[in-house]
């Protein structure tokens, strides 16, 4: 069985940084494009940031854009999420997913068919 594992949340003050792992269980992620999505209590999924399966294209919600960077590792096989700057509004489950194609745009939309367990992460003072 094959699925997603996010690692790297935690509490941070606001400003802080903390950069969130993706890594393929039973599989690799090349040849996968990646998502970033988050989940505020009472609110509903957001796209954060994806990156294209051959890491040519990647793509920020407005909220972030700036803040947090995507990338992906050299062997392709772990995606990170490089957060900075953090700010309370930030405060969310993250969760990872993929979905296996060689589009040449990554999507902010939920059209992902493997997504992680989410993992916590805290902006407060």
């Amino acid at each position: 069985q094959v699925h997603v594992v996010e690692s790297g949340g935690g509490s941070v003050q606001p400003g802080g940084s903390l950069r969130l792992s993706c890594a393929g269980s039973g599989f690799t992620l090349d040849r996968y494009a990646i998502g970033w999505f988050r989940q505020a209590p009472g609110k509903e999924r957001e796209g954060v940031s994806c990156i294209s399966y051959n890491s040519a294209n990647t793509d920020y919600a407005p909220s972030v854009k700036g803040r947090f960077t995507i990338s992906r590792d050299g062997a392709k096989k772990i995606v990170h999420l490089q957060m900075n700057n953090l700010q309370p509004e930030d405060t969310a489950v993250y969760y990872c997913a993929a979905v296996k194609n060689t589009y040449y745009y990554c999507s902010l939309e939920p059209d992902y068919d493997t997504w992680g367990q989410g993992t916590q992460v805290t902006v407060s003072s």
